[in-house]
């Protein structure tokens, strides 16, 4: 479902793929070949959200934002399943676990990796390539070459399983 608030409309580049049972009002974008699972819901109705290329969103994720603080994903980015983001800024080929939240002010570095059930404060930034895990997250170690290769494979695998999915949407 995708609806208005005060008109402001979600904007959905074409090649995006959206699951039918997701939710997004207002000021949302969302760029080329993203994808967003599952009953996900995403609302723009404080603060605007940007969600970049080739970014997925999985299953059950809520995103929101506080007044005058965005909610920006970045590229290649992967957000985990049941991931709560609220104002936060999520750099490019970053990866948030399952199931973890990441609150007003936080920036997860570029390649960073949050392990699933973290918490990240708000304000807390997480350095690029590395691993945080925790409530609250504390960085654990640098990421490895097989981290960053993993990760990347999962971007790939979402981006290829959402042109699926879209594919059979406009059957």
């Amino acid at each position: 479902m995708f609806s208005e608030y005060k008109g402001k409309k979600p904007t959905i580049d074409e090649t995006a793929y959206i699951s039918e049972d997701v939710v997004i009002t207002g000021d949302v974008s969302i760029d080329e070949k993203a994808s967003i699972w599952f009953k996900t819901v995403i609302r723009g109705d404080v603060a605007p959200v940007h969600i970049g290329k080739r970014s997925n969103v999985q299953d059950l994720c809520m995103l929101h934002q506080s007044p005058d603080m965005p909610l920006i994903i970045e590229d290649e980015v992967t957000i985990g399943h049941q991931v709560t983001l609220h104002s936060a800024i999520i750099r490019n080929k970053a990866l948030v676990g399952m199931g973890s939240i990441i609150l007003d002010g936080a920036e997860i570095g570029e390649q960073a990796f949050i392990g699933a059930g973290s918490l990240v404060p708000p304000g807390k930034k997480i350095p690029p390539k590395t691993l945080a895990f925790g409530r609250p997250a504390k960085v654990i170690r640098e990421l490895t070459a097989a981290d960053i290769e993993d990760m990347k494979r999962i971007r790939e695998t979402y981006v290829e399983k959402g042109q699926y999915y879209k594919g059979l949407q406009t059957k």
